[in-house]
């Protein structure tokens, strides 16, 4: 059984108004704008949610995580102001207008609906990908695939607008705090703690109204509670 589900991606942002607009035509989403500065996109349903929260910190190094997009060209990103980054044999990766990585795929059969998944960074080689999704996949439920080339993923994650949350060793080690994270809900957040996250903040701390845990790659996540 699932310890947790999946209810919000959060990305920290200097402009929310300029990275909500860009992102919004990507993901075929609707732009919220808030008084407080904020901003989030809206789709058919509550868990295609993504919230662009203000911050003052500068991006300093490449994400942990990012956004992949399954597209019917690369002209979508190009036309909205994407820059190319990297070409390689199967994706482009871009980035986005206060330069955040993603990466597109054009896929040969016409794409109606845009389908993305979100990437995690792990420490090199296969173990740490194998771990991180049999992890995430407890968490959130969702099935475990592991990859002879070296990365895993896991797909059919209840509730979630992903296809998959896939998970590939880099060798960089995590240097900063994530700009990209996810918000679940949960009603036993010692259970999470349990099976292995680390409780950054807790909630009540300073007024928060969430738990702020990592998971056992450091990853920031927020979890809500009921209670």
């Amino acid at each position: 059984m699932a310890l947790a589900t999946y209810q919000d991606l959060c990305i920290d942002v200097s402009d929310p108004r300029v990275e909500g607009e860009f992102w919004a035509t990507q993901l075929g989403l609707r732009l919220v704008l808030h008084d407080d500065g904020d901003a989030h996109l809206d789709g058919a349903s509550p868990r295609d949610r993504i919230w662009f929260n203000q911050v003052p910190e500068p991006k300093t190094v490449p994400h942990r995580i990012h956004l992949d997009v399954n597209a019917e060209s690369l002209d979508r990103a190009l036309e909205a102001g994407a820059r190319v980054f990297q070409e390689s044999e199967r994706w482009t990766t871009f980035l986005d207008p206060e330069g955040q990585e993603f990466c597109v795929f054009v896929r040969p059969e016409p794409v109606t609906t845009r389908t993305y998944e979100l990437i995690w960074k792990t420490s090199e080689g296969p173990e740490p990908a194998r771990v991180q999704a049999e992890w995430w996949a407890a968490v959130l439920g969702g099935t475990p695939v592991h990859d002879d080339r070296g990365f895993s993923w896991v797909e059919e994650i209840p509730g979630c607008p992903w296809e998959s949350f896939d998970f590939v060793g880099v060798p960089e080690p995590k240097s900063a705090k994530n700009r990209v994270h996810i918000d679940v809900a949960t009603d036993d957040l010692d259970a999470l703690v349990a099976h292995g996250a680390t409780v950054l903040r807790p909630k009540g701390d300073g007024g928060l109204r969430w738990t702020i845990l990592a998971d056992p790659d450091g990853n920031e996540f927020c979890a809500f509670t009921s209670d």
